[in-house]
């Protein structure tokens, strides 16, 4: 994919993550949202489980179990973010790709 973020932000108050993205879209994450879309072989139930093919098709129809926030967020190499949720979890890496997948707002949705 060659489109990539331009601006990454973490609103606390709102928890939300916003993304800019170099085509000129705006994607919103709800926090709680994006917690239950974690990418990880443990939040996904296996290595059978992962990858682009089993992406939330509407990260919006998720039912968040509770509220999450995030107590930090790391950019992984060029290609993705790792956060800290505030119930410990810290293995999901989220990748560009990914992440504009399940926008809210993508084009093609």
């Amino acid at each position: 994919m060659d489109i990539k973020p331009q601006r990454i932000t973490l609103n606390k108050s709102s928890a939300a993550l916003s993304i800019e993205w170099s085509d000129g879209l705006l994607s919103e994450y709800p926090l709680s949202h994006l917690r239950e879309a974690c990418p990880c072989v443990e939040c996904r139930g296996g290595h059978a489980n992962m990858g682009l093919e089993h992406a939330p098709e509407d990260l919006l129809k998720l039912v968040p179990r509770r509220s999450y926030a995030v107590t930090s967020l790391v950019a992984v190499g060029n290609y993705a973010l790792q956060p800290t949720w505030d119930d410990g979890h810290s293995t999901g890496i989220y990748t560009w790709d990914y992440l504009r997948l399940i926008s809210p707002q993508r084009p093609d949705a």
